[in-house]
């Protein structure tokens, strides 16, 4: 049996993603981004993990998303609660993962409708 995968050519999706790249619709980013599944894909203001700040996820608010996926690199690390307490004050969650895993869970959820709203770090 061939199953072909059910894309809507309108949403953005993850295509692939490598070392120090994320690929969104055949097309290849640099650096962190956000990524929602209809719209401007967006440059993340953020150097790497170690940098930071609150002020960084108290942006993604604007965005309203039910459900935040944070990609932190090439492997699983969790902020600061301090630096997501924003989110939680406006009762979104958050899910915290490698970057690899983060864009295929984007996939998923953005597939069911959801709104979901992925912040990335490049692994």
């Amino acid at each position: 049996m061939k199953l072909h995968a059910d894309l809507n050519p309108a949403l953005n999706t993850v295509t692939a993603y490598g070392e120090g790249w994320i690929e969104i619709n055949q097309t290849r980013h640099e650096g962190a981004l956000v990524l929602r599944p209809q719209g401007e894909i967006l440059a993340w203001p953020v150097a790497g993990f170690d940098a930071l700040e609150s002020a960084h996820f108290e942006a993604l608010l604007e965005h309203a998303p039910e459900v935040l996926i944070f990609g932190t690199g090439a492997r699983q690390r969790f902020p600061h609660p301090r630096l997501v307490a924003a989110l939680a004050r406006a009762r979104i969650g958050i899910e915290v993962m490698a970057t690899g895993a983060a864009c295929r869970t984007y996939n998923i959820l953005m597939g069911e409708d959801r709104r979901v709203v992925a912040a990335l770090l490049p692994p």
